[in-house]
């Protein structure tokens, strides 16, 4: 943060072929995010459609930063952060939608305890039912943990009762990064996201690397906005299939014991190999080579 700098938030975008999501999510901050002490910026990795251009004309305020090609999730916004100015980030997903002005209360509830690092504000679905925005410690317990909250989470009359468990402030293990608010001397501090995630889990690392500083992780159900999910993600489901399971990899290969590394192989081998030799889906012998190209 510059020392001259007023700025309070610096809102963090990546966009990758956005144009019918941006100005939805743009027009929401243009109307609850005050402008005399935050900045919007977007970092564009390279979009095909217009959506570069649509920012560039139709949302002039927003600092846009154009990359060469798709860096993925995390670098763009390490690309973001290097240029904010704000004393925090406030990193978005471009499928959100603001209906209030949210950063009031996660300004507060930093300030009020030094203890926290990061905040994870409540999502919602479009028809504004409830969103499952964290998860468990990864591991394998953890991940078997954490599937089976949201297969509780699809019985829409358990989702009232899921609602109400989570209604209160809690302290948490991991909040996805579609809203997430953080301290920007410790992003920086932390060298910002592993940029060899590049898309998926980059989240659960940094909340796992923020802990590691002895820092706490909150989820706050008192704001809330609107997250489309899996938008970007629908585009190409296979390809992204892929990436979740090199993420998922390297997360363990970064943070787990030996035993649940090899019983992830075991595991991944078990489910793809059936699958490849069933179907010949190129994606399932590209997840197969995975699980001898990375150490």
């Amino acid at each position: 943060m510059s020392e001259a700098s007023n700025l309070l938030v610096s809102i963090l975008l990546v966009n990758y072929n956005g144009a019918d999501v941006l100005p939805d999510c743009l027009n929401s901050l243009d109307k609850f995010i005050p402008k005399d002490n935050c900045e919007i910026i977007l970092v564009d990795n390279a979009s095909q459609d217009n959506s570069y251009e649509l920012v560039a004309k139709d949302f002039p305020d927003v600092k846009i930063v154009k990359l060469p090609k798709n860096y993925g999730f995390g670098a763009g916004n390490n690309a973001g952060a290097k240029i904010a100015e704000g004393e925090f980030l406030l990193l978005l997903n471009t499928d959100t939608i603001l209906t209030t002005n949210i950063l009031p209360h996660l300004i507060d509830l930093m300030r009020e305890n030094p203890e926290v690092g990061i905040i994870g504000t409540k999502l919602l679905f479009p028809d504004e039912t409830f969103q499952v925005s964290f998860a468990y410690t990864i591991s394998l317990k953890g991940e078997y943990k954490s599937r089976k909250l949201h297969k509780y989470a699809e019985d829409k009359s358990k989702l009232n009762s899921l609602e109400q468990e989570f209604n209160t402030i809690k302290e948490v293990d991991i909040v996805v990064g579609a809203a997430l608010f953080i301290r920007a001397d410790l992003f920086h501090s932390l060298g910002g996201f592993d940029e060899k995630f590049f898309i998926y889990f980059e989240d659960a690392d940094l909340c796992k690397r923020v802990q590691n500083q002895g820092y706490k992780i909150l989820y706050t159900p008192q704001v809330s906005l609107i997250h489309i999910r899996g938008y970007s993600m629908k585009k190409n489901a296979n390809a992204t299939a892929v990436e979740y399971r090199r993420s998922q990899i390297y997360y363990y290969k970064k943070h787990c014991p030996l035993w649940e590394r090899i019983i992830l192989r075991i595991y991944l081998l078990a489910k793809f190999l059936p699958e490849f030799l069933a179907t010949r889906n190129p994606y399932s012998l590209e997840i197969i080579k995975l699980l001898f190209v990375i150490a």
